[in-house]
């Protein structure tokens, strides 16, 4: 679509700088075995578990009204370097062929995730205010089968359609870090995945 109207001393935009080929969010179904989600599951340490936090304000707080959950760190390292070049083989490829992005590299260490009964995200964004600003893509893989919990869907806002992602065990799914999304509460069992997010020059 053309602009109707350009900005005083500002290039007019070129067809060929529109994004046909964007999407809501795309997936990799499989992206890690059985067994490979097993070894990522067998990483959860209870003497590392905190409390989720939330960017508010560009600063991380706890806010249980919003976000409930617990998390472990996964640094890059021997034990962790596979998950992260496996994941970003991944992301390179859906933003070369969905959102042609400026990215860069991870922007924090890989979060562990468990959310028992009870545990939710509401509908927020990855991207806002001060650390987070410089967010492009999120990440989330499915690290259990859909029996082993129920509820603890993850959920996107199509316009103002909520869409349920599949629960696919060894699925990862990467989205924009600007789109709505949430974690319906757990209402039975007990959900694992990994999130992460890849950062770049902030958007211009």
């Amino acid at each position: 679509m053309p602009i109707i109207k350009p900005l005083k001393n500002l290039p007019p935009l070129k067809r060929s700088e529109l994004n046909h080929e964007f999407a809501d969010y795309v997936w990799y179904k499989n992206l890690f075995k059985d067994d490979e989600v097993e070894a990522i599951r067998a990483m959860w340490d209870e003497e590392k578990v905190i409390d989720a936090k939330v960017n508010e304000s560009g600063k991380q707080s706890e806010k249980e009204n919003l976000r409930k959950s617990k998390i472990i760190f996964l640094p890059p390292g021997p034990d962790t370097d596979w998950i992260y070049d496996r994941l970003a083989l991944a992301c390179k490829q859906a933003n070369a062929n969905r959102y042609k992005f400026d990215i860069a590299g991870y922007q924090t260490e890989l979060q562990l995730a468990k959310y028992s009964e009870g545990h939710f995200f509401d509908w927020h964004m990855d991207f806002g205010a001060g650390d987070v600003s410089n967010r492009k893509l999120s990440i989330t893989v499915q690290l259990c089968d859909e029996n082993e919990y129920e509820g603890g869907d993850l959920q996107f806002m199509i316009n103002q359609d909520p869409f349920t992602a599949t629960k696919s065990k060894g699925t990862a799914i990467i989205f924009p870090s600007f789109g709505l999304h949430r974690v319906t509460p757990v209402t039975k069992g007990t959900r694992m995945s990994i999130v992460g997010w890849i950062a770049g020059p902030h958007y211009r």
